[in-house]
Protein backbone atom coordinates (compact mmCIF):
# COMPACT_ATOMS: atom_id res chain seq x y z
CA UNK A 1 0.00 0.00 0.00
CA UNK A 2 1.09 3.47 -0.43
CA UNK A 3 2.12 5.95 2.23
CA UNK A 4 1.07 9.18 1.47
CA UNK A 5 3.02 12.12 3.76
CA UNK A 6 0.45 14.70 2.97
CA UNK A 7 -3.04 15.78 4.40
CA UNK A 8 -5.93 15.00 2.46
CA UNK A 9 -7.44 17.44 0.63
CA UNK A 10 -10.88 16.33 2.14
CA UNK A 11 -13.07 19.66 -1.06
CA UNK A 12 -11.52 17.38 -3.71
CA UNK A 13 -13.13 14.39 -2.81
CA UNK A 14 -16.15 15.99 -1.87
CA UNK A 15 -15.94 18.30 -5.47
CA UNK A 16 -15.61 14.71 -7.35
CA UNK A 17 -18.17 13.15 -5.38
CA UNK A 18 -20.68 16.64 -6.07
CA UNK A 19 -19.99 15.96 -9.85
CA UNK A 20 -20.37 11.96 -10.13
CA UNK A 21 -23.85 12.20 -7.75
CA UNK A 22 -24.83 14.88 -10.38
CA UNK A 23 -24.13 12.62 -13.13
CA UNK A 24 -24.69 9.26 -11.65
CA UNK A 25 -27.75 10.01 -9.15
CA UNK A 26 -29.19 13.18 -10.03
CA UNK A 27 -29.65 13.58 -14.03
CA UNK A 28 -31.85 10.83 -14.99
CA UNK A 29 -34.29 11.53 -12.01
CA UNK A 30 -34.29 15.24 -13.36
CA UNK A 31 -35.01 14.19 -16.89
CA UNK A 32 -38.08 11.54 -15.66
CA UNK A 33 -38.93 14.18 -13.64
CA UNK A 34 -39.25 16.27 -16.62
CA UNK A 35 -40.80 14.03 -18.81
CA UNK A 36 -43.28 13.12 -16.22
CA UNK A 37 -44.62 16.46 -15.69
CA UNK A 38 -44.46 17.76 -19.00
CA UNK A 39 -44.43 21.60 -17.16
CA UNK A 40 -43.35 25.03 -19.23
CA UNK A 41 -41.91 26.00 -15.98
CA UNK A 42 -39.62 22.91 -16.15
CA UNK A 43 -37.91 23.67 -19.15
CA UNK A 44 -35.52 26.06 -17.20
CA UNK A 45 -34.72 23.81 -15.13
CA UNK A 46 -33.81 20.86 -17.43
CA UNK A 47 -31.70 23.04 -19.64
CA UNK A 48 -29.17 22.69 -16.05
CA UNK A 49 -29.28 18.72 -16.79
CA UNK A 50 -28.83 19.38 -21.10
CA UNK A 51 -25.87 19.79 -23.58
CA UNK A 52 -25.77 22.59 -25.42
CA UNK A 53 -26.41 21.85 -29.00
CA UNK A 54 -23.31 23.51 -30.38
CA UNK A 55 -21.99 26.76 -29.48
CA UNK A 56 -22.66 28.01 -25.73
CA UNK A 57 -22.14 26.52 -22.08
CA UNK A 58 -24.42 25.03 -20.02
CA UNK A 59 -24.07 24.32 -16.29
CA UNK A 60 -24.14 20.60 -17.72
CA UNK A 61 -21.60 21.11 -19.71
CA UNK A 62 -19.60 21.53 -16.39
CA UNK A 63 -19.32 17.55 -15.75
CA UNK A 64 -17.06 16.51 -18.47
CA UNK A 65 -14.55 19.27 -17.99
CA UNK A 66 -14.61 19.30 -14.00
CA UNK A 67 -13.40 15.25 -14.29
CA UNK A 68 -10.50 16.42 -16.51
CA UNK A 69 -9.88 19.47 -13.89
CA UNK A 70 -9.81 17.27 -10.80
CA UNK A 71 -7.67 14.46 -12.35
CA UNK A 72 -4.98 17.63 -12.34
CA UNK A 73 -5.54 18.89 -8.97
CA UNK A 74 -4.74 15.17 -7.43
CA UNK A 75 -1.58 15.03 -9.02
CA UNK A 76 0.85 17.21 -7.14
CA UNK A 77 -0.31 15.18 -3.93
CA UNK A 78 -0.22 11.66 -5.53
CA UNK A 79 3.07 12.35 -7.42
CA UNK A 80 5.49 14.83 -6.22
CA UNK A 81 7.70 12.17 -4.32
CA UNK A 82 8.55 10.74 -8.07
CA UNK A 83 9.94 14.12 -9.71
CA UNK A 84 13.16 13.91 -8.13
CA UNK A 85 13.99 10.27 -8.32
CA UNK A 86 16.53 9.57 -11.00
CA UNK A 87 14.73 5.87 -12.22
CA UNK A 88 11.14 7.23 -12.91
CA UNK A 89 10.51 3.95 -14.43
CA UNK A 90 8.18 2.89 -11.60
CA UNK A 91 6.00 6.36 -12.31
CA UNK A 92 5.90 5.39 -15.81
CA UNK A 93 4.34 1.94 -15.63
CA UNK A 94 2.14 3.54 -13.18
CA UNK A 95 0.96 6.50 -15.95
CA UNK A 96 0.67 3.51 -18.85
CA UNK A 97 -1.43 1.62 -16.73
CA UNK A 98 -3.70 4.19 -15.72
CA UNK A 99 -3.88 5.41 -19.15
CA UNK A 100 -4.39 2.04 -20.43
CA UNK A 101 -7.27 0.88 -17.79
CA UNK A 102 -9.26 4.05 -18.24
CA UNK A 103 -8.71 3.87 -22.05
CA UNK A 104 -10.46 0.39 -22.10
CA UNK A 105 -12.80 1.11 -19.29
CA UNK A 106 -14.04 3.80 -21.81
CA UNK A 107 -14.75 1.80 -24.56
CA UNK A 108 -16.49 -0.47 -21.73
CA UNK A 109 -18.72 2.55 -21.15
CA UNK A 110 -19.72 3.28 -24.75
CA UNK A 111 -20.84 -0.44 -24.88
CA UNK A 112 -18.31 -0.89 -27.41
CA UNK A 113 -16.79 -3.99 -25.45
CA UNK A 114 -19.71 -5.18 -23.85
CA UNK A 115 -21.48 -5.28 -27.20
CA UNK A 116 -19.44 -8.36 -28.44
CA UNK A 117 -19.71 -6.55 -31.99
CA UNK A 118 -16.56 -5.76 -34.00
CA UNK A 119 -18.64 -3.84 -35.95
CA UNK A 120 -19.27 -1.33 -32.53
CA UNK A 121 -15.90 -1.07 -31.86
CA UNK A 122 -14.83 2.77 -31.74
CA UNK A 123 -11.52 3.64 -30.59
CA UNK A 124 -11.64 7.21 -29.15
CA UNK A 125 -14.95 8.09 -27.88
CA UNK A 126 -15.85 9.05 -23.74
CA UNK A 127 -15.25 10.76 -20.86
CA UNK A 128 -12.58 8.23 -19.33
CA UNK A 129 -10.48 8.36 -22.60
CA UNK A 130 -10.07 12.44 -22.40
CA UNK A 131 -8.97 12.25 -18.98
CA UNK A 132 -6.37 9.38 -19.86
CA UNK A 133 -4.83 11.62 -22.84
CA UNK A 134 -5.06 15.14 -20.96
CA UNK A 135 -3.32 12.97 -17.63
CA UNK A 136 -0.96 11.55 -20.09
CA UNK A 137 0.08 15.03 -21.66
CA UNK A 138 -0.42 17.02 -17.99
CA UNK A 139 2.03 13.77 -15.67
CA UNK A 140 5.09 13.96 -18.71
CA UNK A 141 5.12 17.61 -18.17
CA UNK A 142 4.81 17.22 -14.11
CA UNK A 143 7.23 14.96 -13.81
CA UNK A 144 10.08 16.65 -16.10
CA UNK A 145 9.62 20.56 -16.46
CA UNK A 146 9.17 23.53 -13.98
CA UNK A 147 6.03 25.11 -13.40
CA UNK A 148 6.74 28.37 -16.08
CA UNK A 149 7.27 25.91 -18.96
CA UNK A 150 3.85 23.72 -18.03
CA UNK A 151 2.09 27.10 -18.15
CA UNK A 152 3.87 28.16 -21.67
CA UNK A 153 3.10 24.97 -23.02
CA UNK A 154 -0.66 25.05 -21.61
CA UNK A 155 -0.66 28.60 -23.83
CA UNK A 156 0.58 27.07 -26.58
CA UNK A 157 -1.81 24.44 -27.08
CA UNK A 158 -4.06 26.54 -26.39
CA UNK A 159 -2.74 28.75 -29.60
CA UNK A 160 -2.25 25.74 -31.69
CA UNK A 161 -5.68 24.10 -31.51
CA UNK A 162 -7.05 28.26 -32.48
CA UNK A 163 -4.24 28.41 -34.82
CA UNK A 164 -4.95 25.19 -36.76
CA UNK A 165 -8.84 25.83 -36.64
CA UNK A 166 -8.54 28.73 -38.09
CA UNK A 167 -6.35 28.98 -40.81
CA UNK A 168 -5.74 25.31 -41.92
CA UNK A 169 -8.21 23.90 -44.80
CA UNK A 170 -8.47 21.03 -46.31
CA UNK A 171 -11.18 19.09 -48.85
CA UNK A 172 -13.46 21.85 -47.62
CA UNK A 173 -13.07 21.66 -44.01
CA UNK A 174 -11.19 24.34 -41.84
CA UNK A 175 -10.06 27.76 -42.27
CA UNK A 176 -12.19 29.34 -39.63
CA UNK A 177 -15.32 27.17 -40.47
CA UNK A 178 -17.02 26.38 -36.72
CA UNK A 179 -19.71 24.43 -37.85
CA UNK A 180 -20.77 20.89 -37.14
CA UNK A 181 -19.88 19.81 -40.94
CA UNK A 182 -17.07 21.89 -42.10
CA UNK A 183 -14.92 22.58 -38.79
CA UNK A 184 -11.54 21.15 -38.94
CA UNK A 185 -11.93 18.38 -36.38
CA UNK A 186 -14.68 17.14 -37.44
CA UNK A 187 -12.50 16.38 -40.84
CA UNK A 188 -8.95 14.50 -38.66
CA UNK A 189 -11.67 12.38 -36.48
CA UNK A 190 -13.26 11.38 -40.00
CA UNK A 191 -9.98 11.00 -41.49
CA UNK A 192 -8.23 9.44 -38.78
CA UNK A 193 -10.53 7.26 -36.86
CA UNK A 194 -12.53 6.01 -40.22
CA UNK A 195 -14.88 2.91 -39.48
CA UNK A 196 -13.44 3.63 -35.64
CA UNK A 197 -15.15 6.62 -35.05
CA UNK A 198 -18.05 6.29 -32.70
CA UNK A 199 -21.24 6.03 -34.92
CA UNK A 200 -19.84 5.53 -38.42
CA UNK A 201 -21.02 2.21 -39.79
CA UNK A 202 -19.55 0.59 -43.13
CA UNK A 203 -22.48 -0.08 -45.79
CA UNK A 204 -21.15 -1.07 -49.51
CA UNK A 205 -17.24 -0.94 -48.63
CA UNK A 206 -17.87 3.23 -47.97
CA UNK A 207 -17.49 4.37 -44.13
CA UNK A 208 -20.88 6.66 -43.43
CA UNK A 209 -20.47 9.16 -40.73
CA UNK A 210 -23.72 9.28 -38.37
CA UNK A 211 -25.58 13.14 -38.66
CA UNK A 212 -26.18 13.04 -34.49
CA UNK A 213 -22.30 12.63 -33.74
CA UNK A 214 -20.44 15.43 -33.49
CA UNK A 215 -17.84 15.00 -30.78
CA UNK A 216 -14.15 15.52 -31.90
CA UNK A 217 -11.27 13.63 -29.88
CA UNK A 218 -7.95 13.76 -31.92
CA UNK A 219 -7.18 18.03 -32.17
CA UNK A 220 -9.46 18.46 -28.82
CA UNK A 221 -6.72 16.28 -27.18
CA UNK A 222 -4.63 19.43 -27.06
CA UNK A 223 -6.95 21.30 -25.14
CA UNK A 224 -8.12 18.37 -22.93
CA UNK A 225 -4.84 18.32 -21.71
CA UNK A 226 -4.72 21.81 -21.37
CA UNK A 227 -8.00 21.41 -19.17
CA UNK A 228 -5.89 18.73 -16.78
CA UNK A 229 -3.00 21.22 -16.74
CA UNK A 230 -5.32 23.98 -15.41
CA UNK A 231 -6.16 21.56 -12.79
CA UNK A 232 -2.85 20.46 -11.71
CA UNK A 233 -1.87 24.72 -11.54
CA UNK A 234 -4.79 24.78 -8.96
CA UNK A 235 -3.61 21.77 -6.97
CA UNK A 236 0.15 23.58 -6.98
CA UNK A 237 -2.08 26.46 -4.81
CA UNK A 238 -4.16 23.82 -2.88
CA UNK A 239 -0.62 22.07 -1.94
CA UNK A 240 0.69 25.12 -0.93
CA UNK A 241 2.37 25.06 2.48
CA UNK A 242 3.43 28.50 2.73
CA UNK A 243 -0.29 30.28 1.81
CA UNK A 244 -2.75 30.28 4.62
CA UNK A 245 -5.77 28.90 3.36
CA UNK A 246 -7.83 32.03 2.94
CA UNK A 247 -5.25 33.09 0.68
CA UNK A 248 -5.66 30.12 -1.28
CA UNK A 249 -9.91 30.58 -1.75
CA UNK A 250 -8.89 34.18 -2.75
CA UNK A 251 -6.21 32.38 -5.47
CA UNK A 252 -8.72 30.42 -7.22
CA UNK A 253 -11.03 32.40 -6.77
CA UNK A 254 -9.42 35.64 -8.52
CA UNK A 255 -7.79 32.89 -11.21
CA UNK A 256 -11.10 31.50 -11.99
CA UNK A 257 -12.81 34.72 -12.50
CA UNK A 258 -10.03 36.02 -14.73
CA UNK A 259 -9.98 32.75 -16.80
CA UNK A 260 -13.78 32.96 -17.44
CA UNK A 261 -13.65 36.85 -18.47
CA UNK A 262 -10.78 35.82 -20.59
CA UNK A 263 -12.89 32.44 -22.10
CA UNK A 264 -15.71 34.15 -23.32
CA UNK A 265 -13.95 37.45 -24.52
CA UNK A 266 -12.29 35.11 -26.93
CA UNK A 267 -15.59 32.75 -27.36
CA UNK A 268 -15.84 36.33 -30.16
CA UNK A 269 -13.48 35.11 -32.66
CA UNK A 270 -13.44 31.16 -31.37
CA UNK A 271 -16.75 29.92 -30.27
CA UNK A 272 -17.01 28.46 -26.94
CA UNK A 273 -18.15 25.03 -28.09
CA UNK A 274 -17.63 21.87 -26.19
CA UNK A 275 -18.14 19.14 -28.79
CA UNK A 276 -15.05 20.57 -30.18
CA UNK A 277 -13.68 21.47 -26.90
CA UNK A 278 -12.27 24.50 -28.40
CA UNK A 279 -9.67 26.66 -26.64
CA UNK A 280 -12.09 29.42 -25.06
CA UNK A 281 -14.45 26.75 -23.97
CA UNK A 282 -11.26 25.12 -22.54
CA UNK A 283 -10.70 29.09 -20.56
CA UNK A 284 -14.27 29.11 -19.92
CA UNK A 285 -15.06 25.91 -18.01
CA UNK A 286 -11.48 25.66 -16.53
CA UNK A 287 -12.68 28.87 -14.93
CA UNK A 288 -15.75 27.69 -13.64
CA UNK A 289 -13.58 24.88 -12.62
CA UNK A 290 -11.56 27.10 -10.30
CA UNK A 291 -14.48 28.87 -8.62
CA UNK A 292 -15.96 25.67 -7.64
CA UNK A 293 -12.76 24.53 -6.51
CA UNK A 294 -12.22 27.73 -4.54
CA UNK A 295 -15.74 27.22 -3.11
CA UNK A 296 -15.08 23.89 -1.72
CA UNK A 297 -12.44 24.31 -0.62
CA UNK A 298 -13.39 27.39 1.33
CA UNK A 299 -16.27 25.16 3.05
CA UNK A 300 -14.84 21.95 3.32
CA UNK A 301 -11.09 22.41 4.21
CA UNK A 302 -11.32 26.15 5.61
CA UNK A 303 -14.35 26.37 7.47
CA UNK A 304 -13.85 22.56 8.39
CA UNK A 305 -17.65 21.58 6.75
CA UNK A 306 -16.39 18.06 5.75
CA UNK A 307 -17.87 15.88 8.57
CA UNK A 308 -21.56 17.00 7.14
CA UNK A 309 -20.56 15.27 3.82
CA UNK A 310 -19.97 12.04 3.80
CA UNK A 311 -22.93 10.99 1.67
CA UNK A 312 -20.78 13.21 -1.18
CA UNK A 313 -17.38 11.38 0.03
CA UNK A 314 -18.95 8.30 -0.97
CA UNK A 315 -18.99 8.97 -4.59
CA UNK A 316 -16.07 10.89 -4.66
CA UNK A 317 -13.59 7.98 -3.06
CA UNK A 318 -14.88 5.30 -5.76
CA UNK A 319 -15.57 7.82 -8.55
CA UNK A 320 -14.34 5.23 -11.16
CA UNK A 321 -16.85 2.73 -9.79
CA UNK A 322 -19.80 5.20 -9.63
CA UNK A 323 -19.27 6.34 -13.06
CA UNK A 324 -19.01 2.50 -14.58
CA UNK A 325 -21.98 1.74 -12.51
CA UNK A 326 -23.92 4.39 -13.84
CA UNK A 327 -22.72 3.82 -17.57
CA UNK A 328 -22.31 0.04 -17.76
CA UNK A 329 -25.09 -1.65 -15.64
CA UNK A 330 -28.66 -0.58 -15.28
CA UNK A 331 -30.18 -1.50 -11.83
CA UNK A 332 -33.99 -0.34 -12.72
CA UNK A 333 -34.92 -3.85 -13.11
CA UNK A 334 -34.55 -4.21 -9.58
CA UNK A 335 -37.42 -1.31 -8.97
CA UNK A 336 -39.30 -3.01 -11.56
CA UNK A 337 -39.24 -5.74 -10.20
CA UNK A 338 -40.27 -4.89 -6.61
CA UNK A 339 -42.41 -2.16 -7.90
CA UNK A 340 -44.22 -2.71 -10.56
CA UNK A 341 -47.63 -2.52 -8.72
CA UNK A 342 -47.19 1.07 -8.49
CA UNK A 343 -47.21 2.06 -11.75
CA UNK A 344 -51.31 1.92 -11.64
CA UNK A 345 -51.09 4.65 -9.23
CA UNK A 346 -47.99 6.23 -10.20
CA UNK A 347 -48.77 6.68 -13.53
CA UNK A 348 -46.07 8.79 -15.55
CA UNK A 349 -43.64 9.63 -12.16
CA UNK A 350 -43.51 5.67 -11.95
CA UNK A 351 -40.65 6.21 -14.21
CA UNK A 352 -39.39 9.15 -11.34
CA UNK A 353 -40.03 5.92 -9.11
CA UNK A 354 -38.05 4.01 -11.02
CA UNK A 355 -35.01 5.96 -11.74
CA UNK A 356 -34.86 6.79 -7.94
CA UNK A 357 -34.39 3.03 -7.23
CA UNK A 358 -31.23 2.87 -9.82
CA UNK A 359 -29.72 5.66 -7.77
CA UNK A 360 -30.60 4.21 -4.76
CA UNK A 361 -28.95 0.71 -5.80
CA UNK A 362 -25.62 2.43 -6.84
CA UNK A 363 -25.30 4.32 -3.79
CA UNK A 364 -25.73 1.40 -1.54
CA UNK A 365 -23.09 -0.15 -3.77
CA UNK A 366 -20.82 2.46 -3.01
CA UNK A 367 -22.21 2.96 0.51
CA UNK A 368 -21.00 -0.21 1.21
CA UNK A 369 -17.68 -0.39 -0.15
CA UNK A 370 -16.78 3.23 1.46
CA UNK A 371 -17.99 1.26 4.88
CA UNK A 372 -15.62 -1.33 4.05
CA UNK A 373 -12.68 0.97 2.83
CA UNK A 374 -12.59 -0.62 -0.41
CA UNK A 375 -11.50 1.80 -3.15
CA UNK A 376 -10.91 1.30 -6.53
CA UNK A 377 -7.77 2.92 -7.66
CA UNK A 378 -6.81 3.43 -11.35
Amino acid sequence: METKNYKRLESLDVLRGFDLFCLVGLESVMHAVGRASDAEWMQPVMWCFSHVEWEGFSSWDLVMPLFLFMAGVSMPFALSRYREMADKGAVYRRIFKRVVLLWVFGMMCQGNLLGLDPDRIYVYSNTLQAIAMGYLITALLFLHTKVRTQIGVAVALLLVYWGAMAWIRVDGYGGGNYTPDGNLAEWIDRTVLGRFRDGATVENGVVVFADWYRYTWILSSLNFGVTVLTGLFAGYILKSKTWASARKVKALLVIGAAMVVVGWTWGLALPVIKKLWTSSMTLVSSGYCFLLMGLFYYLIDHKGWWRRTTWLRVYGMNSIVAYMLAMCVSFRSIGQSLFFGLEQYMGSYYGVWIEICNALVIYLILWMMYKRQVFLKV
